[in-house]
C-alpha cells in the first residue's frame, strides 16, 4: 500500500470525526482555540490508537485466515464505507451530544468516531502492512481535520456535514475494491 492510499484511508476515516467536529463547532458560542485543540487532540489520538489495537489483534489471528485475508479487508472497508454513506443520509443529528466543553462527552465521541479505525487496523494486519506510518498519518490527518471542523462548524454551521461522510464512505469502498481486484487479477 502506497502513501497516497494511506492518506486516502486517513481522509476517509477522519470524515466521521470531521463531521462531529463541525457539529461541535456549531454548539460553541464563539470559536475558542483551546476547545478546538482539545477536540482535535482527542479525535486524532483515538483515530491513531485504534488501528494499532486492531493491527495487533489481527496479527494474533492472521495465520488462521491468510487464505481469505483480501476478502476480509475488502469486506471491512466496504462495510465501513457503506455505514458512512448510510449515516450521511440520516437526517437526525443531535447537537446536544456534541458539546466539546465536556471531557466525558468528548471521550465518548472520540471512541465512537474511531471504531472504524479499529477495523482498518485489522485490515492492515491481514495485508501485512507495517502499522507505524499509517497510524501517524491517520492521527495527524484526523487532528488537522477535526481542528478545521470545529472552526468551520463555528463559522458556517451545517452546510456540508452529511456530504463529508458520504465522500469518506465512497473513498473507503473504492480502496477496498482496489485491494480485492489487485489480489484477484494481480495488478
Amino acid at each position: 500500500m502506497n502513501w497516497f492510499e494511506i492518506i486516502l484511508i486517513a481522509l476517509g476515516l477522519a470524515m466521521d470525526a470531521f463531521a462531529v467536529s463541525i457539529a461541535s463547532g456549531v454548539t460553541l458560542q464563539k470559536f475558542k482555540f483551546r476547545i478546538a485543540f482539545r477536540v482535535a487532540f482527542f479525535f486524532g489520538f483515538f483515530q491513531a490508537i485504534m488501528p494499532l489495537i486492531g493491527w495487533f489483534a489481527g496479527h494474533q489471528f492472521s495465520r488462521f485466515i491468510t487464505a481469505i485475508d483480501h476478502w476480509l479487508a475488502f469486506g471491512l472497508l466496504a462495510f465501513i464505507g457503506g455505514k458512512m454513506i448510510y449515516e450521511s443520509t440520516v437526517l437526525e443529528k443531535t447537537e446536544t451530544t456534541c458539546d466539546p466543553r465536556k471531557i466525558n462527552i468528548l471521550f465518548i465521541l472520540a471512541i465512537a468516531t474511531s471504531i472504524d479505525a479499529l477495523a482498518i487496523g485489522l485490515s492492515f494486519s491481514f495485508l501485512n502492512i507495517t502499522i507505524i506510518t499509517p497510524v501517524l498519518i491517520i492521527g495527524l490527518v484526523t487532528f488537522f481535520l477535526s481542528f478545521l471542523g470545529v472552526f468551520l462548524g463555528d463559522r458556517f454551521g451545517r452546510l456540508f456535514e452529511g456530504k463529508i461522510e458520504l465522500i469518506g464512505g465512497i473513498v473507503l469502498i473504492a480502496i477496498g475494491t482496489k485491494i480485492l481486484l489487485e489480489h484477484i487479477f494481480g495488478f
